[in-house]
């Protein structure tokens, strides 16, 4: 990565105002809106290894996001979440 990237992306996630586990409630709702699946993989993987997510909170993240995003893209999401937490408490 760019190391201007880098520490763009460091400050980004390090602000005190509100907590990393916040900001990816924000990020996994907002890449959820456009679509962006690859990218939710990388950020629920990480809300599961990091401890900001429980699974039960990210299935109810699902139940939320899916009234808002639309069926399809909460039954995707739902899959997803699914599949990474068998993947991250089995492995």
């Amino acid at each position: 990565m760019d190391p201007l990237a880098e520490r763009r992306f460091l400050e980004v996630w390090s602000g005190a105002a509100i907590s990393g586990r916040d900001r990816r409630l924000v990020l996994l709702g907002l890449l959820t809106g456009l679509g962006l699946e690859e990218a939710i993989d990388v950020q629920v993987d990480a809300a599961l290894r990091t401890g900001d997510l429980t699974a039960a909170e990210l299935r109810e993240v699902v139940a939320f996001l899916t009234h808002y995003a639309g069926w399809a893209r909460g039954a995707r999401l739902s899959a997803q979440v699914e599949e990474l937490i068998e993947r991250v408490t089995k492995g």
